[in-house]
């Protein structure tokens, strides 16, 4: 089984080693068969190649079974005709990975402002306001005066049951509660639709409970009362700003793990960005990275009906909650003072043992 790793940009290069000090150990231990090859993406291709994405390594990508991949600092892209193609959104359109998967849990001995979150925002990931995921040819986003900015919505009946479907089956496995997020009081058509259709979708799991809340009001239920959710379905630019304030309940977004599906591939790839600020400087939090990368193994298994890939997934997840319960094992950002290769080789040793 064939993984890529990409690396990309800020303390990319950082948080993948020490992921794939992990990943590696996890190979060793489970005998996986997995073969990772490491490629250039993002400003590093860009400095060498004249583009963020070469032809080559999207070829690789399509040649893979899934892909690792770092933060990305997109907003110093140049524009794609000039070579700055923006990696997560070419993931998504071109492998159409169509279901944004975002857990938050609190995590043993980590301090976070909600001990009680264990919650999985299921985000859909290929329409809604973003500009770029909206039109067959050019942007959704457009100014027809210099005074006037003006963007395209798109909601479509296909892209929300399959959504939908998603967040039914994952809350099946789960406590078997589904919370609808929208803003149908005022997006009448788009959210009416969507909302419409994940409620037809999940009168097909009687045995799931389903309610629904507007966005508003969810983001302070989650502050209030964040153990009250299982798993939240919702759409794309309400799923990012929502999955980021879960993150943050549950201790920041260095725990945030992410992992972005369709029909035949997945990739691994944290919620947070590059942070140029301390890239170099061995002291990012990997964790994320690396739970999405035990998040990548988990898809990979069930998809491939491997339960050593689920059982390597859990043991990393393991490993993980026992490191982070050590005050003294954690990095900088939680109060420790391990760098990101020590944590990673950490990890990796808990792992092996």
């Amino acid at each position: 089984m064939k993984l890529l790793v990409l690396a990309a940009d800020g303390i990319g290069p950082e948080i993948t080693g020490a992921t794939v000090k992990a990943v590696e150990a996890l190979n060793h231990r489970f005998n996986l068969g997995l073969e990772l090859t490491h490629a250039d993406a993002g400003l590093s291709s860009f400095e060498k190649n004249g583009t963020t994405l070469t032809e080559a390594v999207q070829a690789q990508v399509m040649a893979s079974d899934g892909v690792i991949l770092g933060p990305t600092d997109s907003l110093v892209y140049p524009p794609a005709s000039q070579g700055g193609i923006t990696l997560s959104p070419w993931f998504r359109k071109n492998l159409d990975l169509y279901a944004n998967i975002r857990p938050s849990r609190a995590r043993p001995g980590v301090p976070c402002l909600a001990s009680d979150i264990d919650l999985v925002i299921a985000r859909e990931n290929t329409e809604g306001f973003y500009a770029d995921r909206s039109m067959f040819q050019g942007s959704g986003e457009f100014m027809p005066t210099e005074d006037m900015a003006l963007v395209v919505r798109k909601i479509t009946r296909a892209a929300s049951e399959r959504i939908a479907e998603s967040a039914c089956r994952l809350a099946m496995t789960r406590r078997k509660k589904l919370t609808i997020v929208h803003k149908r009081n005022v997006l009448k058509l788009s959210d009416g639709l969507f909302y419409d259709v994940v409620r037809g979708v999940a009168a097909d799991y009687p045995e799931l409970e389903v309610d629904d809340f507007i966005v508003d009001a969810m983001a302070a239920l989650l502050v209030r009362k964040p153990a009250a959710f299982d798993v939240v379905v919702t759409t794309n630019m309400f799923g990012d700003i929502l999955s980021d304030l879960a993150a943050e309940l549950s201790g920041g977004l260095g725990l945030g793990p992410s992992i972005n599906a369709g029909r035949d591939r997945a990739i691994a790839q944290a919620a947070h960005g590059s942070a140029p600020d301390i890239a170099g400087k061995n002291s990012a939090n990997p964790t994320a990275l690396m739970l999405s990368a035990g998040m990548l193994l988990a898809w990979l298994g069930e998809r491939h009906n491997r339960e050593d890939l689920s059982e390597a997934a859990r043991r990393l997840d393991e490993a993980v909650d026992a490191q982070l319960g050590d005050p003294a094992g954690r990095t900088v950002d939680l109060g420790g003072k391990l760098g990101t290769d020590a944590f990673g080789a950490a990890i990796a040793a808990r792992i092996a043992g």
